[in-house]
């Protein structure tokens, strides 16, 4: 008999009940058991809900239990459901007591079954009589095993068709064994086939595609013009339980050699220290057209896993990629038979973290400069961030041997060539000291370098030191004094490490102040020790800055004052006045009186009173002045001024602006009001429910190059009628037109009937009336099974334009009911070319499709649909076709049984027959009859 050590209990705490002490416990216990003794990153689990905790220790082991109705725990987005979850804290497991659940998010996949039980280490997840089911499939296993990247099950069962809710399942397969890659493939070895749960075949082995359409099994075989006869074939394979791919063979007719192939393969933790392989290469014969002969290849192999270290803080990691691209390429591309290699390699260390990077290049001699960095090798090495006493420290040495483009300012590498090679050591620190002498005030030193130094005798040198003092003191005033020192110097022989020259000396003082509660007040001293490079004036600026916050007073400015030259380089403001609280009385409670201390005088009691938020007298209006200048853009730049007023609702408001230029146009002189607008909305606040009744709107008029523009609309139960205009008002004689004007009328968006009718185009005012105006309506309506839509547009007589007619009409419907479907889109357009009355109409009248269809059988889920489609484009130039071919449906026949399908399908404008197989994924083509010959597409000997 086990005995087992009592230890205190939570009896019966409720779902509500599990308070944050009692989680924060549980969380605690839960990382100590998810973490792999400094090996791995812990999972992060979350519960949900519970009823009653317990802490037990049995031979040795601790373990946490969870119990309750309906106990939930999530591991990071995973999900378990079950009545009792019991931690292990010793071996790192997870076991869910009885019926549980376990739902996957990466996968999509529920398990259900008894007694499950997590490996939190691996995520392993093992399990009797489980169930298991995703949106393709549903298996059942008497022992299942969940490891990352596939799920194993022994005495399966699966089918496809267990969504579908009917009994017997049309067909299912039983197998010894099945391997499930999730989002890739299902195999099942030794299965036997089930129609109607009846056995009829065996079959050593069965594999069912589970991944999307381009990656699953295919056989093809056409016809091209410059390759002739064309075969491709993708067969999927897998050896053992771990490597699974897809074997791709080629064949070009009038390619020499004419077979290629290739192979796509996948490996989940073969070796030990190996996670994942992955190689895809692909050898095709080169195109006819090609000079070269012989054969294209791509490679793309790629490797990651982690090694075993009893020095290391984790298990190192290293990643491995080599690739190649020819496929696509043509003769004279300098990237053509070039390989490309990448190694990288990281470990953690207690004291520092080592890595090793190598990339290189193999095959042709760059002609061109090189895209990326190549190394062979470098290693760098980066001290943890560590202390002595008040100064923090990074350090990192980089070493390495590169080959990269030249850098164009360098004259040994640009004389080798456009690459160029050689070693290179990086040193590079940071120090940061903190330290508070006296009461508010603090003490910043910092530090930084970075040091590189070539084999060919370059260096190049990025220094920073910087000392700042920072003292404060009530009412959020500060005062600090900055002095920096940037050095950047030397030249690099690469172009991917170019270093600026820089050498600057910037002093910064700053003064914040808080005059009065609301208010602030900056001024900013900024002056560089030394010269700029090519410049006789000094880098020296005095910042003026300050900021109003004092209803009804919103106010901002800043000044930029070159101190070098004499200049203002720029300043802004902006001062908005309004409050819309001002009106409304706040009360103020009353305050007892406080007697005397030792340390404190005595307050007097204070009434209660009412006060307002500020004196403003006119609660409804708002003010707004905002302007700025430039001394690079020309001096003072446009000031604009708005005035807003707001109704006794807030959505009611009206708002003038304009804008004032300082600066003169020399085509419009004199003209420096640049523009004025309004802006209004309002609705009605009586009768909103009966009688709503709204009006938005806009108007701009622009001064100084005359133009109007503006949107105005009504909105009255439910209808809207709106006009939008935009007309130049000193229209140039060489325009015809001054802009457009329209006019529209109909219902708010969002309803189930909607329409809209609208009139107008462009507009000439010198002849006050449309020259091309046109109306146009639409029409969108949709009820239970029924949907339709409809739009037409209709050019009218105008100044320049000579006749009504039709320009363009659609009608897009789709109508349902019982067995019987209807739906489609079709469109007209007309359009002309050449001069009133001898232009030529152009007609082009398309069904994009048309399509009929009735559900034959009974019950509500018919099996048998017949579909009858029209995609056809008729073509008219002055009232000829242009392309008179017959009017050509197509007939389907489709037999849907939910998880298998058979379609037949009639063409009788490209005179095809074909009849096909639906199973999960795809359809395969059975059988093809058309005027190039009858054939079997799944059989390599016939051809299309």
């Amino acid at each position: 008999m086990i005995r087992r050590k009592a230890r205190p209990t939570w009896p019966n705490l409720t779902r509500t009940g599990l308070n944050l002490n009692v989680r924060g416990l549980l969380q605690a216990a839960l990382a100590g058991l998810l973490l792999w003794g400094g090996q791995a990153a812990a999972r992060t689990v979350k519960i949900i809900t519970a009823d009653t905790l317990e802490l037990r220790n049995v031979d040795g082991q601790e373990i946490v239990i969870i119990s309750g109705e309906n106990v939930e725990l999530r591991i990071d987005e995973d999900v378990v459901k079950a009545k009792r979850v019991e931690f292990n804290r010793t071996q790192r497991t997870l076991t869910l007591v009885g019926a549980a659940t376990y739902h996957t998010a990466k996968d999509g996949q529920d398990l259900s079954g008894d007694n499950l039980v997590v490996d939190l280490g691996s995520e392993a997840l093992t399990g009797q009589d489980v169930l298991i089911s995703d949106a393709n499939l549903e298996i059942r296993g008497s022992e299942v095993e969940r490891v990352p990247g596939q799920l194993r099950a022994q005495g399966g069962y699966f089918t496809p068709c267990a969504k579908c809710g009917r009994t017997p399942n049309d067909y299912a397969f039983r197998a010894e064994r099945l391997i499930v890659y999730p989002g890739d493939r299902l195999i099942a070895y030794r299965a036997q086939l089930l129609l109607a749960d009846h056995p009829v075949l065996y079959l050593p082995i069965v594999v069912i595609p589970l991944n999307d359409r381009a990656r699953q099994p295919r056989l093809s075989i056409g016809k091209d013009p410059v390759d002739g006869y064309t075969a491709l074939a993708d067969l999927p394979f897998s050896i053992g339980s771990s490597v699974l791919g897809t074997t791709m063979l080629r064949y070009y007719q009038n390619r020499s050699p004419s077979y290629g192939g290739g192979v796509d393969l996948h490996a989940y933790a073969p070796l030990r220290w190996v996670d994942r392989i992955d190689l895809y290469t692909l050898a095709l014969p080169r195109p006819v057209y090609s000079r070269l002969g012989g054969y294209d290849a791509d490679l793309n192999f790629s490797m990651k896993g982690r090694l075993s270290s009893q020095f290391t803080l984790s298990e190192p990691t290293y990643t491995l990629n080599v690739t190649r691209r020819d496929i696509g390429r043509s003769d004279a591309d300098p990237e053509r038979g070039v390989t490309y290699v990448d190694f990288a390699a990281r470990a953690d260390y207690p004291l520092f973290t080592a890595a090793l990077y190598y990339s290189n290049r193999f095959g042709p001699d760059p002609t061109t400069t090189l895209g990326s960095v190549l190394k062979h090798p470098e290693v760098a090495l980066t001290a943890k961030t560590f202390s002595v006493g008040r100064v923090n420290v990074d350090v990192g040495v980089v070493a390495g041997d590169y080959t990269a483009a030249s850098n164009p300012n360098s004259r040994i590498a640009s004389a080798a060539g456009l690459n160029y090679s050689t070693t290179r050591l990086q040193e590079y620190h940071n120090l940061s000291y903190t330290a508070r002498p006296w009461r508010d005030a603090e003490v910043q030193l910092t530090n930084t370098f970075t040091g590189r130094y070539y084999g060919n005798g370059a260096r190049t040198v990025q220094l920073s030191a910087a000392a700042q003092l920072t003292q404060n003191w009530a009412g959020g005033n500060s005062f600090s004094v900055r002095q920096e020192y940037v050095r950047n110097e030397g030249t690099s022989p690469f172009a991917f490490d170019v270093v600026s020259y820089r050498l600057s000396a910037p002093l910064t003082l700053r003064l914040n102040t808080v005059p009065v509660i609301g208010s602030t007040f900056t001024v900013q001293y900024n002056r560089d020790a030394f010269l700029p490079r090519g410049s006789d004036l000094r880098d020296e600026h005095l910042q003026v800055g300050g900021s109003v916050v004092r209803l009804p007073v919103n106010a901002y400015y800043g000044l930029d004052y070159n101190v070098a030259t004499g200049d203002l380089d720029s300043g802004s403001f902006n001062v908005t006045v309004g409050d819309s609280n001002s009106n409304v009385l706040t009360l103020v409670p009353a305050l007892d009186a406080v007697a005397a201390t030792p340390t404190t005088p005595a307050l007097p009691a204070r009434p209660a009173y009412y006060r307002r938020s500020s004196a403003w007298p006119f609660p409804k209006a708002t003010f707004t002045v905002s302007g700025s200048y430039s001394r690079l853009s020309g001096g003072l730049q446009p000031l604009n001024v708005r005035a807003t007023f707001t109704g006794d609702t807030r959505t009611n408001t009206f708002s003038v602006f304009g804008t004032y230029a300082f600066q003169e146009d020399a085509l419009q002189a004199g003209r420096n009001l640049t523009s004025v607008g309004l802006n209004y909305s309002a609705a009605l606040t009586r009768d909103t429910v009966i009688n709503p009744l709204s009006v938005v709107g806009n108007e701009t008029l622009y001064l100084r190059y005359p133009r109007v523009s503006g949107t105005h609309s009504l909105t009255w139960r439910g209808y809207t009628l709106s006009t939008s205009h935009d007309l130049l008002l000193e229209q140039p004689d060489s325009f015809k037109e001054s802009g457009s004007v329209t006019v529209s009328v109909g219902t708010v968006s969002g309803k189930a009937t909607n329409w809209q009718l609208t009139y107008g185009g462009p507009y000439d005012l010198r002849r006050q009336a449309f020259t091309r105006p046109q109306l146009t309506g639409s029409l969108t309506t949709t009820q239970p099974g029924a949907r339709l839509s409809a739009a037409a547009a209709v050019n009218l007589i105008g100044l320049d334009q000579f006749r009504t007619e039709l320009a363009q009409a659609s009608l897009d419907a789709a109508w349902q009911k019982g067995r019987y479907s209807l739906s489609g889109r079709a469109t007209y357009q007309r359009t002309r070319n050449g001069l009133y009355p001898n232009d030529i109409a152009t007609d082009v009248l398309t069904f994009d499709p048309l399509r009929v269809g009735v559900a034959l059988g009974k019950g509500e889920r018919p099996n048998l649909y017949l579909t009858a489609s029209l995609r056809q484009t008729f073509t008219y130039v002055d009232g000829v076709r242009q392309n008179p071919t017959p009017f050509g449906p197509v007939i389907g026949l489709t037999y849907d049984r939910c998880c298998w399908a058979v379609q037949a399908e009639a063409d009788f404008t490209l005179r095809r027959y074909r009849i096909a197989i639906g199973l999960p994924g795809q359809f395969y083509p059975l059988f093809q009859l058309d005027p190039n010959g009858a054939s079997v597409p799944l059989l390599p000997f016939t051809t299309p």
